[in-house]
């Protein structure tokens, strides 16, 4: 199994689409953009028919080294989930 890297993926569109190379790509980086601003400023963003980015905090916990087993505090941190719509998880069933 292959995954398809982004100029590949950026190929595609391209020629499903009819648009150049170089607007697909500058359509990307400007979705990207504004989908991080949306989800830094209000916790979550709301991507049509693909799904919702949603900003979550986790609290530090305590872990263990695998290397050498002793136990570590992890801090707390802000991380980024990607739920997907119930069209892409049918599209993809």
């Amino acid at each position: 199994m292959t995954k398809i890297t982004k100029a590949q993926l950026v190929s595609t569109l391209a020629e499903e689409s009819g648009l150049s190379k170089k607007e697909v790509t500058n359509f990307f980086d400007t979705f990207n953009e504004v989908v991080y601003k949306e989800v830094k400023r209000n916790e979550e963003c709301l991507i049509p028919g693909f799904g919702k980015m949603i900003k979550q905090k986790r609290k530090a916990r305590k872990g263990r080294n695998p290397a050498t087993g002793e136990e570590i505090q992890i801090p707390a941190k802000t991380v980024a989930k990607l739920k997907l719509s119930k069209a892409a998880k049918d599209a993809i069933s």
